[in-house]
């Protein structure tokens, strides 16, 4: 299960900032993840919670934005929604294509109590 050391990777990147802002509890974390990055949302939740424990993480709320898959073809040049990691092009019908985004994880914003 990847999404324990996920939890804790964020946990850590979100107690350092916390560190250096002075700050004694975190409110909320809020994260985007792409549907197609391989993070389970919900085993992401359970372990970020299990792993806040005893931290000033604990309690917070995790706000987890999900974000749609998006394809570029290579020949047309089009983007369009992608309903897997191989999807034909809607306009021209190509299997050449790439993931722009969907793949995402990242924290975007931490609310801070002082």
């Amino acid at each position: 299960m990847h999404e324990m050391s996920i939890a804790l990777s964020i946990i850590d990147a979100v107690v350092a900032k916390a560190g250096n802002e002075q700050s004694r509890k975190v409110n909320q974390i809020e994260l985007e993840i792409g549907k197609v990055s391989g993070v389970q949302t919900e085993s992401l939740k359970f372990c970020f919670s299990a792993a806040a424990k005893n931290t000033i993480v604990e309690g917070a709320e995790l706000a987890i934005r999900e974000i749609e898959p998006l394809g570029e073809c290579e020949e047309c040049g089009k983007r369009f929604p992608m309903n897997g990691f191989y999807t034909k092009c809607d306009f021209c019908g190509s299997l050449k294509t790439t993931i722009v985004s969907g793949r995402e994880l990242s924290i975007k914003s931490i609310t801070l109590d002082e």
